[in-house]
C-alpha cells in the first residue's frame, strides 16, 4: 500500500523487531528470557494494554547507547519508506529510559541522528514528540520536561501515553501548561481504554490539538459532534485495537462509522513490531476487513497530512496532498 501518507501515531520503541532486540542484547550484554526470535514473537500475544506494556518495557533493556537509538529509528524509517510514509511524527518515552540510567540526551541525540538524515535517505520528513508516562507521577513528567530543555530544538510536541485507566489527563495539567509556555505542540492518548470523558479532559484541560486513539468517542454523540465541528484529528490504530482487545475483530472496528460521522480520522500503526503490521499493512488490512474503497483510503491519507504538524512547511504539505489526489491504485 504505497499510497503517500503521514504516520502520526508511532512509538519508536514499539518498532523494536525481535531480530534487532537480540542484536542489541548481544551488543550490550543483556540476557533476554527467550531462547530465540521465534519464542519472542510467540510472546507477542496480549490480553490487554497492560500485558503488552509489560513486554514492551521489558525489551527496552536492550537500548543503551546513541548508536542503539539511531539504529532503532533507522530501521523504522527504512521500512516505513517502503510503505508509502512521506512524513512521520514519532513518539518516544524518555522516562522508560532514564529510569534505567540512560541519559535523556543519549535517547534524543541517538534518535535525531537517524531523523536528521531521513529526508535525504528515505524521502520522509520527521518530527519528534516526547511522551510522558501517565502511570508515573506528574512530578516525574515535569522533571522530564526540565531535563529535555537543552534538547528542545529537537522536539516538536509533547504527548501522553502508557496505561490509561485511572490516570486522567487532568493529572498532567501543570506539565502541559509548562510545555505550552515552551512553545511545544500538544497531543495526548485518550479514549483507548479510558472513557470519553478523558477525551474531553485532554481537549479542555490539556489543550491538545490532536487526540491519539479516541476510539471511545463513539459512545458519546455530543462529543462526536464537537470533534467534527472543531475538526479535531484522531490518530486511530486499528491493528493495535484488535491486538489489545479494544475491539474483538478488525471487521467490528468503528473506523468506517467514524468516517461516516464526519470525524477527521487517520490510520497509524502504533507499535508495529508488536501488533502485526506497519502503516501500509494497516491500510491494506482496513481495506480488506472493512471494505474501504479507494476514495476512503485516499481520504485517510489526505487526512494524515492535514492533521500533521507540517505548518512549518506548507509547501511540502500541499505537495504531498497533491500526490495523494493523483495516486493511481494498483
Amino acid at each position: 500500500m504505497s499510497l503517500p501518507k503521514a504516520e502520526l501515531h508511532l512509538h519508536i520503541e514499539g518498532t523494536l523487531e525481535p531480530e534487532l532486540a537480540f542484536t542489541l542484547a548481544a551488543r550490550n550484554g543483556v540476557e533476554l528470557p527467550y531462547k530465540d526470535t521465534e519464542e519472542l514473537r510467540r510472546a507477542y500475544l496480549f490480553q490487554d494494554l497492560q500485558s503488552f506494556l509489560d513486554l514492551y518495557y521489558g525489551l527496552m533493556a536492550v537500548l543503551h547507547t546513541e548508536d542503539d537509538f539511531a539504529e532503532l529509528a533507522e530501521a523504522y524509517l527504512a521500512r516505513a519508506a517502503t510503505q508509502g510514509v512521506r512524513h512521520a511524527e514519532i513518539f518516544f518515552d524518555p522516562q522508560a529510559h532514564t529510569s534505567r540510567g540512560v541519559p535523556i540526551g543519549t535517547v534524543i541525540e541517538g534518535l535525531a541522528r537517524a531523523l536528521d538524515r531521513s529526508l535525504e535517505r528515505h524521502g520522509i520528513s520527521t518530527l519528534l514528540i516526547m511522551c510522558f508516562l501517565r502511570d508515573e507521577s506528574a512530578e516525574s513528567a515535569m522533571e522530564t520536561l526540565d531535563a529535555a530543555k537543552p534538547h528542545l530544538h529537537r522536539i516538536a510536541a509533547v504527548g501522553l501515553d502508557s496505561a490509561e485507566a485511572g490516570h486522567p489527563p487532568s493529572k498532567f495539567r501543570e506539565v502541559y501548561k509548562a510545555a505550552d509556555a515552551l512553545g511545544l505542540r500538544k497531543v495526548a492518548h485518550a479514549g483507548e481504554e479510558g472513557p470519553p470523558a478523558y477525551i474531553r479532559e485532554a481537549l479542555d484541560v490539556l489543550g491538545v490539538e490532536r487526540i491519539d486513539h479516541g476510539l471511545r468517542c463513539m459512545e458519546d454523540p455530543e462529543l462526536v459532534e464537537r470533534l467534527v465541528r472543531e475538526r479535531v484529528p484522531l490518530t486511530l490504530c486499528p491493528l493495535s485495537n484488535v491486538r489489545l482487545r479494544a475491539v474483538d475483530t478488525l471487521e467490528e472496528h468503528p473506523l468506517a462509522r467514524m468516517m461516516d460521522a464526519g470525524l477527521l480520522c487517520t490510520v497509524n500503526s502504533d507499535d508495529p513490531a508488536y501488533f502485526g503490521g506497519y502503516v501500509g499493512d494497516t491500510f491494506h488490512a482496513v481495506h480488506e476487513a472493512l471494505g474501504l474503497g479507494e476514495e476512503r483510503l485516499r481520504e485517510l491519507a489526505r487526512n494524515s497530512f492535514v492533521a500533521s504538524f507540517l505548518e512549518g512547511d506548507e509547501e511540502r504539505r500541499a505537495r504531498l496532498i497533491a500526490e495523494v489526489e493523483t495516486y493511481d491504485f494498483p
